[in-house]
């Protein structure tokens, strides 16, 4: 068996160009370009680029972006006061923050500070609990970007046994809920869980979110499940993987994502989807 390649790009590319020709409309009936504000803080190199990327995908798909650069040793105070700026800034319907911040910052604080209706992160814990309830303002990115893809392959969830590899915040809870919501059995396995290929073995779907370079190998994959990488890992000689040893599960897999050009620009592209939807909602 050979896996269907899940590209990512084709998909970004797809669906950027239909936010494009939403935020044209909202501009011409309303006088409102969707805006996003983005806050870093530090000098890290991998962020910066995430960075750079949110803000070109902006400028592609007709937004108005602001990015907002703080030194490393910056005084939480000054951002939690940008952060509020932007919160009554009418020109914004997006805060973005990120991660990861300093050691001296508080990141749940830093987060909690951006008013839920312009977290287009979705990581506020009003939109937690909203996405929980299954009524979410705002889905987190990497998850929403998941489901696109799924949805796009035409996978049925209903009744599927869907694995998810990582816990995390940004990912892992997050994916379980959406999976759930659309009628699939959810396992989260984790660093303690037990028998890991015990679990991988079963799933349908197959999610990873570990940091962990080409972790999952084809003897963990049932035959025909469908295979989502979420990681991005650097190797030695400066090539990037992903958390999914591509090769050899993609002969074993119905579907896969690859590393690069797989969930990486879904995830900005949802991000662009949140901010256009916040700026709708906004001109009602």
């Amino acid at each position: 068996m050979t896996a269907t390649i899940l590209d990512g790009n084709a998909l970004a590319k797809k669906l950027r160009a239909d936010f494009k020709t939403r935020a044209e409309a909202l501009l011409a009936s309303h006088g409102t370009r969707p805006g996003l504000a983005v806050i870093l803080v530090g000098e890290d190199a991998a962020s910066q680029v995430y960075v750079r990327n949110k803000v070109n995908a902006c400028a592609q798909a007709g937004f108005h972006s602001e990015k907002i650069l703080y030194a490393p040793d910056v005084e939480p105070q000054r951002v939690f006061s940008r952060i509020a700026e932007l919160n009554a800034d009418p020109k914004i319907h997006g805060i973005l923050v990120q991660l990861p911040l300093p050691k001296h910052f508080d990141s749940d604080a830093v987060l909690k500070a951006i008013c839920p209706g312009k977290d287009v992160d979705g990581f506020h814990a009003e939109n937690v609990g909203a996405l929980m309830q299954g009524h979410p303002r705002f889905i987190p990115c990497t998850p929403y970007g998941v489901m696109k893809f799924l949805a796009e392959a035409g996978i049925d969830l209903k009744g599927k046994e869907a694995v998810i590899l990582g816990r995390s915040n940004i990912v892992g809870k997050p994916m379980a809920m959406l999976l759930m919501q659309a009628s699939a059995t959810v396992t989260i396995c984790h660093s303690q869980t037990r028998d890991l290929a015990f679990h991988t073995r079963r799933a349908d779907i197959l999610v990873a979110a570990l940091g962990k370079p080409r972790f999952v190998t084809a003897g963990m994959v049932k035959p025909g499940a469908v295979v989502i990488d979420v990681g991005i890992n650097r190797l030695p000689d400066g090539k990037l993987c992903g958390d999914v040893d591509f090769a050899a599960v993609s002969e074993v897999a119905s579907a896969i994502t690859p590393v690069p050009g797989g969930v990486g620009p879904m995830t900005i592209t949802m991000l662009l989807a949140n901010t256009l939807e916040a700026a709708e909602r906004e001109a009602r």
